[in-house]
């Protein structure tokens, strides 16, 4: 039986091609998609369930194209609190090297959790090692489960210490065995339909942790397989000191002469992507997910994103990892960006604006991610929607401007976040999961990790 409902009296942010904001707007949802959208001077449509969001902000569904889940076992462990990149994932590593596939399941549905209640309905993983037996099906069960949309990033390292990478020797894999397990997880998970909910990525995960070749068949790949690619570029000094010292060239060439640029490729970080660099990454409309709280927590660096969206590459935003952010806030995410947007952003004109953000938050996400389904609020897209309320204390004296104020004032849980035409949160509250539960489980396993 088709199910309806109407989100009504809300201020509605639609980003389609127009920008239009409807104060007062309603949208209305038939089974999994929108099918109508209206002002409050058009007439409410009939519908079997009626939400009022007067008070509250609609945005399509935030979406997040950079995530590490496991790593919320790992948050704030004091050896890797105030290190650089390198220094951080070798305090990290030895602990990493005892997740579980049970650590695994439980930090994807914290983390999804954490998403969903920021106001986020689409999102990526990159998982990149799998000690123990773990397995990339183990997150994409535990997704399920939550009912987020979800692209699972089938990472991998195949270069370790011995061999001149970073990771521990322990914690590689066998490129064969890498090469063969991703065309496994592609055939058995990935849906390249329009509404699709699980779609899967060939993510080795580093210059510094793969081989030349893996780069290359990984690209071979996802190409003969029609999916996606992503992995870490030019996230730091150290980062492009070792591209440089490796292989002689910069982390954009080094991509390049390896099939790494082209649309469905896109990079985590590119703080220190050069110009030559940008130019590349716009002439092909190669991706950029923007991490600023983990560039700023591992003191990375600040990228360069208004230039990168100048030039015409494609941006989006990515929470990075639970352990070189701490946090999973996309609304937070996209604030810091504007904030940090601005410090380098020092300029005559106007400075990077809350709504140029939202757009990348959302449209920006759904660019980067090969999605023409979801990211907008219009009709023919998927049903995936995130309602802020302005009306408590953060937002008290910012009613002028409802959309800036999400992101000039301080972030607040979603309200009501929509997936696929699914509440999945209602009043503040998860509903596909006990929130208390979830962390009290997440804090029993990663005591068990920290502790052997």
């Amino acid at each position: 039986m088709t199910k309806t409902v109407l989100l009504s009296n809300a201020y509605v942010a639609t980003m389609d091609g127009q920008r239009r904001e409807l104060p007062g707007g309603w949208v209305l949802v038939t089974d999994n998609q929108i099918t109508a959208v209206g002002a409050a001077t058009d007439p409410e449509p009939e519908a079997s369930e009626r939400i009022d969001l007067a008070g509250h902000v609609l945005l399509p569904g935030l979406i997040n194209t950079h995530h590490h889940m496991y790593q919320t076992l790992t948050r704030a462990v004091p050896e890797a609190q105030d290190v650089s990149l390198f220094g951080w994932l070798r305090a990290l590593y030895p602990i990493w090297a005892r997740l579980t596939p049970e650590m695994i399941r439980a930090s994807t549905r914290t983390a999804m959790a954490e998403l969903l209640l920021s106001g986020c309905t689409t999102s990526s993983d990159h998982l990149y090692l799998f000690p123990n037996g773990a397995c990339l099906d183990d997150q994409i069960e535990a997704a399920e489960e939550m009912g987020m949309r979800f692209h699972a990033a089938r990472g991998s390292m195949s270069v370790g210490e011995s061999d001149g990478g970073l990771p521990p020797d322990a914690l590689v894999e066998n490129e064969r065995s890498i090469l063969a397990d991703t065309q496994r997880v592609i055939e058995r998970w990935h849906d390249a339909s329009r509404f699709s909910m699980r779609r899967v990525v060939v993510a080795p995960c580093s210059p510094f942790s793969v081989s030349e070749g893996l780069m290359r068949d990984a690209a071979l790949l996802a190409r003969a397989t029609g999916t996606t690619l992503h992995t870490h570029l030019a996230e730091n000094d150290s980062d492009v000191s070792y591209s440089l010292e490796k292989f002689g060239k910069t982390p954009a060439r080094y991509a390049e002469d390896l099939g790494w640029l082209g649309e469905g490729v896109w990079h985590a970080h590119c703080v220190k992507l050069d110009q030559d660099g940008i130019s590349r990454f716009a002439a092909t409309r190669t991706g950029v997910a923007h991490c600023p709280c983990s560039n700023m927590r591992l003191g990375s660096g600040i990228a360069p994103v208004r230039r990168m969206r100048a030039a015409g590459v494609p941006v989006a935003l990515g929470v990075d990892g639970s352990a070189s952010n701490d946090g999973g806030h996309m609304l937070g995410e996209a604030r810091q960006a504007m904030l940090l947007g601005r410090v380098l952003d020092q300029t005559n004109g106007p400075l990077l604006g809350a709504r140029e953000v939202l757009e990348i938050a959302t449209r920006g996400g759904a660019r980067v991610l090969g999605r023409d389904d979801v990211g907008t609020i219009e009709p023919g897209m998927a049903a995936d929607l995130a309602a802020f309320d302005i009306s408590g204390i953060e937002h008290a004296g910012a009613q002028c401007d409802p959309l800036a104020a999400l992101l000039f004032c301080s972030p607040v849980r979603a309200a009501l976040t929509m997936v696929n035409g699914q509440v999945l949160v209602r009043g503040g509250v998860l509903l596909v999961a006990d929130e208390r539960g979830l962390v009290a489980d997440h804090n029993r396993l990663a005591r068990d990790l920290l502790n052997g």
